[in-house]
């Protein structure tokens, strides 16, 4: 489940302002990133689904065991197990690892 916070005026305020300097090249991009990070917004990306079929798939291709997959995404193995027989859907760190790994491979995350 997530919660959406609706961002206050203020904050809306103060994006808009840090897009118009960064256009205006009076901030650079490390300082317009970090004004960005802290208030979340439309501009960030989604965490897509990941199906039961689609883990097990990341995991064969990298050539891991379930043990092993699970060490590296800080997981425990029988979490992976239940992922893998669409028991459990990931949520949270453990899905954004996980698009991490479906971009670029186990290597993305190491």
């Amino acid at each position: 489940m997530t919660i959406k916070k609706k961002p206050s005026r203020l904050a809306k305020a103060l994006l808009e302002t840090a897009a118009d300097m960064r256009k205006a090249d009076l901030l650079d991009q490390a300082t317009y990133d970090k004004i960005t990070m802290r208030h979340p917004g439309p501009h960030m990306p989604k965490v897509a689904a990941i199906t039961a079929e689609q883990i097990r798939a990341m995991r064969e291709r990298e050539n891991m065991s379930q043990a092993v997959f699970a060490r590296y995404l800080n997981l425990t193995v029988g979490y992976v197990s239940q992922l893998e027989r669409g028991a459990k859907r990931p949520t949270g760190a453990a899905l954004a690892l996980l698009n991490v790994i479906k971009r670029k491979g186990i290597e993305g995350i190491l």
